[in-house]
Order: C-alpha cells, then structure tokens, then sequence
C-alpha cells in the first residue's frame, strides 16, 4: 500500500468539505512527520486523524538534518512543511500538499505530489464517496475565504458531480 505524507493544509481543506473521515478509506496509508502533528495537529483533531488511521513518523536523525539543509535553502517553508517533504523524499513516499512552495520544492525535486482536488478525485474515481456528498463538499471548500483552489478545477468537479 502507497504511503502518501501530507502537510496540515490538505487535512484542512478536507476538513473544512466534510469529507476528512473518507480519506481513510482510499487505498493509501496517510502520515505526517511528529514535528508537524505535535506543532499543528496536537488535539482533538490529531487525536481523531490517529485514531482513523494517521500515521506519525519520527524522521531519523539523518533525515532531520536533511531537514535542517532544506530549510536554509528553502527559508520560505515553515519546519513542518520541510520534515514533511524529507520524510516523503528519503523514504520515497508521495506528498500531499496545498502549500505553492512546498508544491514548488516538490516539483523541482521530481517527488511525487498531489494536492487535495487529487484526493476528491480519488474518492470519485473508486466510489468511496457518493457525488452528491463529493460536490457539497467542494461546494463548502470553495465558498471557503481561504480557499486557494483553481476557480476552473472546482467548476469542473462541480460539473462531474452533479451528473
């Protein structure tokens, strides 16, 4: 099974559409880096994401000094987001994330990336989450005032769910 490490923003965005609890019922394994869970998702969300299933990783020494490297080279990324990325790369997991310089990083890199539109899709594609359900959700995450998904994305998954 395909190990996929996530930063907080897409746990949010899922969140935010109602549809968190679904992301464990896609054929991945979810983790996150312990410095991002004890910094960011501490809690009573952190609590329910372990007990759906989310892994928390410690990085090995090594990989936290990878992480050290990275973040001089990278000074826009926050810690978090800079353990997440070393986790997936030295292990070679994929990364889920929403944040454009993790995205960036990740893409220069070659590692493999997706964001939270590609987890909807997932949900769709292997019918884990009826449209119906799917495009309230997307509704919600795009009337977010923190939304930062693609205008013509959203539309278009508006369009496939409500077929």
């Amino acid at each position: 099974m395909a190990i996929l490490i996530s930063d907080t923003s897409v746990l949010i965005d899922l969140e935010r559409a109602g549809l968190l609890e679904f992301m464990f019922l896609l054929p991945f394994e979810f983790a996150v880096p312990d410095l991002l869970y004890e910094r960011e998702l501490v809690g009573e969300m952190g609590q329910t994401l372990v007990r759906l299933g989310l892994r928390v990783e410690p990085l090995t020494s090594a990989e936290v000094r990878r992480a050290t490297e990275v973040n001089r080279a990278h000074a826009r990324l926050s810690a978090p987001d800079t353990f997440a990325f070393v986790l997936a790369q030295t292990r070679g997991w994929g990364l889920l994330t929403g944040d454009g310089v993790l995205r960036e990083l990740a893409t220069a890199e070659r590692l493999e990336m997706h964001g939270v539109l590609w987890v909807i899709d997932q949900f769709a594609d292997g019918g884990h989450v009826q449209f119906e359900h799917l495009q309230s959700g997307l509704s919600r995450l795009a009337n977010h005032p923190r939304c930062r998904l693609p205008a013509g994305e959203i539309r278009r998954r508006l369009i496939r769910f409500s077929r």
